[in-house]
């Protein structure tokens, strides 16, 4: 078993769509990004990667190539699970924090959760999603940006002889 740890954070900024979690929030702001922006996703894949031991996000889909221009960051996580997958890794679970003052996620969880689950090929109660604020303080609680946290487990498949 294995451990990962993610992080990204993203500038917020009118005329941009907010994706979270595979989730297009309607708000009066969105998140700049060279693909759809959403934090929560590239915090889960950097966390993935990490816990097998290869390199961060960037590496497999740096800015400035054109294929990942305003990718759903979806995709990107079906990639990175490609990668785990062909080193015989799958998912134990997936905790996740978003640090925003808005928008407020929590009824929109079970949607991210579903589709969270369905990349990582494991059940909705096997990832974790927890909205948090800053209280109005820093760069988050004027809404400049938004942050998300993600640890995961992960597990190699032994091959049996």
């Amino acid at each position: 078993m294995r451990i990962g740890i993610g992080y990204d954070t993203h500038r917020l900024e009118a005329g941009y769509p907010c994706r979270l979690g595979g989730v297009t929030f309607d708000y009066k702001k969105g998140l700049v990004g060279y693909s759809d922006g959403d934090v929560l996703l590239h915090a889960i894949c950097d966390a993935l990667l990490g816990a097998a031991g290869l390199p961060d996000l960037g590496c497999y889909f740096p800015p400035g190539d054109p294929k990942w221009k305003g990718i759903d960051s979806l995709i990107l996580l079906e990639e990175v699970m490609k990668q785990l997958t062909d080193r015989r890794y799958h998912v134990v679970n997936v905790d996740t924090v978003v640090v925003a003052e808005g928008p407020k996620i929590a009824s929109r969880v079970p949607e991210m959760k579903a589709r969270i689950s369905r990349c990582l090929s494991v059940s909705e109660e096997q990832v974790g999603i927890k909205g948090k604020t800053c209280e109005k303080i820093g760069f988050i609680g004027r809404e400049e940006g938004i942050t998300a946290h993600a640890v995961c487990l992960i597990e190699h498949d032994q091959m049996d002889h």
